[in-house]
């Protein structure tokens, strides 16, 4: 195994792009590391990004939003000042994975890349309107999140390509976001189901909405049509009604120890009014 630890993206982009056999890069490791040791990938090259100078910062953007270094980690996002004000959903998101240990190394950008179904964070990342951006062979660009995951395991980026930030957008006025999971324990198990809601409002009335489900499909499912459901009216019983008819016939899931098809799609239902709920109070101005 070749270990690579550069001090620019360009070079690490540079050396996954002629690296030959498998590649992996080490920002928070927690999912690299537990490979490694359990023999299920051995790389043949390791190239480890966590002394590039901006992957540990969390800045403003100039229009308002948020910019998260790739090496940010978990515990570093709940212990901001402000993002959680603007992002509770997207913060509490990643403050379900793992213990306290793990969260001290965990990243938001390690959890959309490693490609699970059943990331936590990535739904609400994807409900936020967060964007990844990558630098490759070809240049820089930006991705929305939810083009990320290709299925379980794989994602879209190109050979050579390597993130570099997330970008969450402008919070603005009278905003909120919530994520929930079902888990069959108390705490640190998989997501059976995941779902996280993006709303604003004007008053009572709903002005923009974006929903997300993890763990019932190969990859984070948008659920496009619920704008369509909440948009102009308020969260009343019909309009949570038409929400949970839409989560429900979103899902694609599977069948195993963890869940059935029926249980999953049934959830899916009650977790979409119940994050609603809580994001549409956040965006009315209760504390999150």
């Amino acid at each position: 195994m070749q270990y690579f630890k550069p001090a620019t993206f360009e070079e690490a982009s540079a050396l996954a792009a002629g690296a030959e056999g498998i590649t992996r890069f080490l920002a928070g490791g927690t999912d690299v590391l537990v490979q490694l040791r359990s023999d299920l990938v051995t790389p043949d090259v390791l190239i480890d990004i966590k002394a590039i100078p901006g992957t540990h910062d969390i800045t403003r953007t100039e229009d308002g939003g948020w910019r998260l270094g790739v090496a940010v980690t978990g515990a570093e996002m709940s212990e901001h000042p402000d993002l959680g004000r603007d992002w509770p959903g997207v913060v509490e998101a990643m403050d379900l994975i793992g213990s306290t240990q793990v969260q001290g190394r965990a990243t938001p950008i390690g959890n959309l890349c490693n490609a699970s179904p059943a990331a936590d964070s990535v739904p609400a990342m994807i409900a936020a309107g967060a964007v990844l951006s990558v630098v490759g062979p070809d240049g820089a660009r930006d991705i929305p999140v939810e083009e990320v995951p290709a299925g379980p395991g794989k994602t879209t980026l190109k050979k050579g390509e390597i993130a570099t930030a997330l970008t969450l957008p402008p919070r603005g006025a009278q905003g909120g976001d919530a994520y929930l999971r079902f888990i069959p324990r108390t705490e640190m198990d998989i997501a059976v189901v995941g779902c996280a809601i993006n709303l604003t409002v004007e008053g009572e009335v709903i002005t923009s909405a974006r929903m997300a489900l993890g763990a019932v499909a190969p990859t984070a499912v948008v659920v496009h049509a619920a704008a369509d459901a909440l948009v102009g009216r308020t969260l009343d019983d019909a309009a949570l009604k038409a929400l949970t008819d839409l989560a429900e016939a979103s899902c694609n899931p599977i069948d195993d120890k963890r869940g059935t098809v029926k249980f999953r799609t049934h959830t899916a239902g009650v977790l979409a009014r119940r994050v609603a709920q809580i994001a549409y109070d956040r965006a009315k101005g209760a504390k999150a």
